[in-house]
């Protein structure tokens, strides 16, 4: 029994909403900044995703036969709220509230996430997204709503997803950010934002819903130095504290990491901090820390260049692992540094940790008649899930459940429907969506028999 974890340990699917649902234009949505994004050869439109809009019962009942009991998913900022900062749509909040009864009838636990990168389209254009503390005001209008129509049959919450690409260049992209010069001022604002967004919900949580429970997520960034020079280890540490430990400071103590804050003070940096920000924050508690996982990667200090700013080392600097396999997107695979965080994380904070996303995306086809031999995918399943065990049972983390990314297809966060992460393939293409069908790989009935054992067997 010494293997086996604990007999409430969370099993189950993570997704996003609008590499999901499609319906982009029906049940009253609004526009988002996916809706406008125009296909290319490698990538698909967003109308129809893997239309789980109209199907999701077929995918709850994949989910169920597994044995599944818990499933993260998006709600649609649009899709309830059209503008955004409007009226809201009771369609959509309808659509959302049969959607959550129907994972409860199947003894699956829902978990909410509240933005997932697709900011309804009026206040990026009108406003820059997340630059502007007038969508921080959208944002928490639409959070507190949505705790209030759910947080009475939904017990986990988060609000953003991988919250430190906020401090990253890609928030430029996923923010609602539409103009601009994209200054370091401005990213550090969109930072900051994000954050005063995510702390006034989960306060308003914890002061008003009982047995809600919410913690903050992030892209955990496991970063190497390339070598054992002593400026490639000083990066890497540097890249470890910007990236993840400013965010889980913040999550669980109340406050930004005091080195993040020097370089603020040292640069001159305008963060946006208004009066009453900072007490706010200090206010600031997680139920539990949530991450995702795929791979890792290393830092080569002597390719970033003098005076760049910690938040673009990665951009200058990364370099790839020679110690490791990579996948066809060059995504290496590595165990030991999903154990590595997990451990990072329990040890610091001593809150419960919570990996809810993991997996490999694979360029895959379906001949319409055999089942897909996803070996590899079980391979990656079975070692992260070794690593999680170890980190357990060897190390004495305290780890909730284990949720896989995209475990039923869906578009990738490019739009492409090459990649797949899934044990059950959809069968479509990035321009001929052909029948939608659901189809289970082998990795199906691996994961089947993982779970139904708890993890106590991962052969």
């Amino acid at each position: 029994m010494a293997n086996r974890l604990r007999d409430d340990f969370l099993w189950g699917n993570s997704v996003s909403s609008m590499q999901t649902e499609g319906a982009w234009n029906e049940g009253g949505k609004g526009m988002s900044v996916y809706d406008i994004r125009k296909s290319s050869t490698h990538a698909s439109d967003w109308k129809v995703a893997i239309d789980s809009y109209h199907r999701y019962e077929e995918d709850f009942d994949f989910m169920q036969q597994l044995g599944m009991n818990c499933f993260r998913f998006q709600i649609s900022w649009s899709r309830v709220n059209p503008l955004g900062d409007g009226d809201f749509n009771e369609e959509g909040i309808v659509f959302y509230d049969t959607f959550i009864d129907a994972l409860i009838e199947r003894g699956i636990e829902p978990m909410i996430c509240l933005y997932h990168f697709d900011m309804p389209l009026h206040l990026a254009e009108k406003y820059n997204g997340f630059l502007s503390r007038e969508v921080v005001d959208a944002f928490v209008k639409y959070g507190k709503e949505m705790v209030n129509r759910f947080g009475h049959k939904v017990k986990y919450w988060i609000t953003f997803n991988e919250q430190n690409l906020y401090h990253m260049p890609v928030a430029f992209r996923i923010s609602g950010y539409m103009n601009g010069e994209k200054t370091l001022d401005e990213l550090y604002k969109i930072q900051h934002h994000v954050m005063m967004a995510h702390t006034y919900i989960a306060n308003y949580i914890h002061d008003h819903i009982q047995d809600a429970l919410i913690g903050g997520m992030l892209a955990y960034s496991e970063v190497y130095p390339a070598t054992c020079k002593p400026k490639d280890i000083l990066y890497a540490r540097k890249i470890d504290e910007f990236f993840n430990h400013n965010l889980l400071e913040a999550f669980t103590n109340g406050t930004y990491s005091s080195e993040v804050m020097q370089y603020v003070r040292n640069e001159g940096v305008d963060m946006g901090i208004q009066e009453g920000d900072l007490e706010e924050i200090a206010k600031l508690k997680s139920d539990f820390l949530s991450f995702s996982y795929y791979a890792s990667t290393t830092i080569n200090s002597d390719l970033v260049p003098e005076n760049t700013a910690v938040n673009d080392y990665l951009e200058k600097g990364k370099q790839d692992n020679p110690y490791l396999d990579t996948t066809e997107w060059n995504w290496q695979i590595d165990p030991l540094g999903f154990r590595d965080i997990l451990n990072k994380i329990y040890n610091r904070y001593k809150l419960p940790v919570f990996p809810i996303e993991n997996g490999i995306g694979v360029i895959e086809s379906w001949d319409g008649e055999h089942e897909i031999q996803d070996d590899y995918r079980i391979n990656y399943h079975r070692d992260h899930l070794q690593a999680m065990k170890d980190a357990i049972f060897i190390d004495g983390v305290d780890v909730i459940g284990y949720l896989g990314w995209g475990l039923i297809d869906i578009l990738s966060s490019q739009g492409d429907m090459r990649k797949r992460y899934g044990v059950v393939y959809v069968n479509r293409e990035n321009h001929d969506l052909k029948d939608l069908k659901r189809v289970p790989k082998k990795s199906f009935w691996w994961l089947q028999n993982v779970i139904k054992n708890n993890g106590e067997n991962l052969s």
